[in-house]
């Protein structure tokens, strides 16, 4: 089967890409290359695909693409992920994530694709309390914040395309991701890029806020593993049994670093934090027999050992990253205030 993957040169599209690549697929592979994608993640792999620079709310580009290459399934990753930024740009994830998702969505039914799978978060679901149960796939949406909320509208089109036209979608809703390549906007890379450089490491709020975190290879299993298996029309939570206060997550990464605490520093929480998320993984295990395989211990060692092999990479990245991750830092301080102003006038 020829598989379309967008978002082919973001963090988790890329991995998923490499992996295609070595299990023998020659993968149609399409990107906007905004500031988050990077044709260096598909280097190793550039010979054995069809590359495409195209931006997938781009009907006529997309249309084009998919005409002449002719896929038969559609692994679509391409969306605006960060948090932060959705908090300051709303409207650039309802243009990438909600948009870009529906005009993919009218190309690959008019043009008879076989199958779609469409990579969600679990942040749909919004947040949960410690002691919780674990979202499950049939939960209901409660997005929080401007990204999640793109992302469930993206999911809600997923499934009336489903419902209405008999298409047949596969959603897949991954938790935090973390390993080589991420940009280091992210908790995880930007930790690493501070304390290498000996910085101070933002923490918001105490740090107590929960994450479940997946090495990104697992993740690409898992998606490789449900474009095999997948039942047409389903929903698969992927996750770990890895749950980390972002806190202890920085923790570890100082320790593998050798670095000492003294480098945290805490900050102004951002707006409307989720506190847990945490997703059941029965389902995808009971159906594909997938598992994530990675510890946290040994997905950090590995993790952090690459950045340490790639610095150049890591830093020149930071420093594109480093007008944003601070302007928002300050724009959030002046959020707390101004909230705190109103509380007491």
């Amino acid at each position: 089967m020829k598989i379309m993957i967008t978002g082919a040169a973001g963090f988790i599209g890329s991995a998923f890409a490499r992996l295609a690549v070595s299990n023998g697929i020659v993968p149609v592979c399409v990107d906007k290359l905004s500031y988050a994608g990077d044709m260096e993640r598909l280097k190793s792999a550039a010979e054995k695909m069809h590359f495409h620079r195209a931006d997938v709310a781009d009907k006529e580009a997309m249309e084009h693409i998919i005409k002449s290459e002719g896929p038969q399934a559609i692994v679509h990753f391409a969306a605006e992920t960060h948090v932060d930024r959705s908090i300051l740009e709303p409207a650039s994830f309802i243009t990438a994530n909600v948009f870009g998702t529906e005009n993919l969505l009218e190309l690959a039914l008019k043009h008879g694709i076989r199958k779609f799978i469409h990579i969600s978060t679990d942040e749909v679901y919004g947040d949960l309390r410690a002691g919780e149960s674990k979202f499950k796939e049939t939960d209901c949406l409660l997005p929080n914040s401007p990204y999640s909320a793109s992302k469930a509208s993206a999911d809600m089109f997923v499934r009336a395309f489903r419902k209405t036209f008999g298409f047949p979608v596969i959603t897949i809703r991954p938790s935090n991701n973390y390993g080589p390549w991420q940009y280091p906007e992210k908790l995880i890379p930007l930790t690493i890029a501070k304390a290498m450089r000996d910085e101070s490491i933002p923490l918001y709020g105490k740090g107590e806020n929960i994450r479940t975190w997946l090495y990104v290879e697992d993740c690409a299993e898992a998606v490789m593993r449900v474009l095999d298996a997948g039942r047409d029309g389903e929903t698969y939570n992927i996750g770990s049994a890895e749950e980390k206060m972002n806190r202890d997550v920085i923790g570890a990464i100082l320790r593998h670093l050798g670095k000492g605490g003294e480098l945290v520093k805490s900050v102004p929480d951002r707006p409307g934090h989720d506190f847990r998320y945490a997703v059941d993984t029965a389902k995808i295990e009971r159906e594909t027999g997938w598992r994530a395989r990675t510890s946290f211990d040994e997905g950090m060692e590995k993790t952090v050992r690459w950045y340490r092999g790639h610095s150049e990479w890591l830093f020149r990245k930071a420093e594109e990253a480093r007008a944003f991750t601070e302007g928002i830092r300050r724009r959030f301080e002046e959020m707390g205030a101004k909230g705190e102003k109103q509380g007491t006038s």
